[in-house]
């Protein structure tokens, strides 16, 4: 059942948490809570299988390379508190201009770079935009049209003409995007 935490926050921990993130207090205590009932083993970090188990996370086609990302600053494949808030931070909508480091747009395009780049190499192959592309739509489009889509993906983004989409590629492709709309997440007071 529920994770009987007898972690808590101290106020330092929210304030320094609301100076990286930009989430209020509230929300803060809000996600703690969810972050302790995720921790059944109740050690105050949480596992890959651990984030599995959020069903809105579960049904996302890109749920392994969303849990993924959480664990991309983490050296023991656990994920404390903090590391969670920094990942959800790339959600956190603009509101009234207050932008942290985290949510500003070429960080949420780093963090949608690096959900294509599967290799972490710095690039989007041609195989890696195919891997993401069945991820997405699995057999609903068969793999030549999937192909073809990757193909014609690389070919209109790739502005050195190396065959790969570089971070700038990306960035110049997304350019008249509302990254900020695309990349939010509504999260409660």
């Amino acid at each position: 059942m529920g994770n009987k935490s007898s972690l808590f926050l101290l106020n330092e921990e929210i304030a320094q948490i609301q100076d990286e993130t930009g989430f209020t207090p509230n929300q803060i205590e809000r996600l703690y809570s969810r972050f302790t009932s995720l921790d059944r083993n109740d050690c105050g970090t949480l596992s890959r299988e651990d984030l599995m188990r959020i069903p809105e996370l579960a049904i996302n086609p890109l749920c392994e390379r969303i849990v993924h990302s959480f664990f991309a600053e983490s050296s023991d494949d656990r994920v404390n508190f903090r590391q969670f808030m920094n990942v959800l931070a790339h959600f956190r909508p603009l509101r009234d201009n207050k932008q942290s480091k985290l949510n500003s747009r070429e960080e949420k395009l780093k963090f949608a770079f690096k959900m294509y780049d599967l290799d972490d190499d710095g690039v989007i192959s041609r195989d890696e935009l195919l891997s993401i592309l069945h991820m997405m739509v699995g057999a609903n489009i068969s793999q030549d049209q999937l192909v073809s889509i990757a193909e014609r993906t690389i070919l209109e983004a790739d502005l050195c003409c190396q065959g790969k989409i570089s971070f700038e590629d990306f960035c110049k492709a997304l350019d008249r995007t509302d990254v900020d709309q695309k990349m939010s997440i509504r999260f409660l007071n």
